[in-house]
């Protein structure tokens, strides 16, 4: 099984992905953007039991941020360089999204998708033979592979 590990910018926070993830979302949503002061967010997205801090790691905080939706999104972020290493969408504590730049090898997980292309900066330019892009969202049940639609559900029986 591919683990794959990341920090913050300081190396306070330090974990390991302890299996591929579901899924690999490229957002140019303007949320993201702002959040992030970038132009995207790489986002991999995971059952929280499969992401381990390491030994002498610091726990990240969260900071709670607003969202379109109205959904609570809690960004987690090293509590001494406040870098971001992973978010909370819905609160749902069981599935995790982390940010891609903080692996030591981000070019490990490229995206799947490219999602919310309607605000995607109009200099950034996607490939033509790269990941599906969409306007908005998609339709999860065509692209995400079934072992991952299957490891989905499975996390989020246990949320409830």
């Amino acid at each position: 099984m591919p683990t794959y590990s990341g920090s913050c910018f300081c190396g306070a926070v330090k974990y390991r992905l302890e299996s591929a993830p579901m899924f690999v979302h490229c957002c140019h949503c303007k949320d993201c953007q702002c959040q992030t002061g970038s132009a995207f967010v790489l986002n991999a997205i995971m059952e929280a039991d499969r992401i381990t801090l390491l030994p002498g790691s610091r726990a990240p905080e969260p900071t709670t941020m607003r969202t379109d939706s109205g959904r609570p999104h809690d960004i987690y972020r090293c509590p001494d360089c406040k870098t971001a290493v992973w978010s909370d969408y819905g609160r749902r504590k069981v599935m995790l999204f982390v940010r891609v730049g903080t692996l030591d090898d981000p070019g490990a997980l490229p995206p799947d998708v490219h999602i919310f292309t309607r605000s995607k900066l109009p200099w950034v330019a996607l490939p033509e033979d790269g990941a599906p892009a969409f306007e908005v969202y998609y339709d999860m049940k065509t692209l995400w592979p079934a072992e991952s639609l299957a490891r989905r559900e499975a996390v989020l029986g246990r949320g409830k």
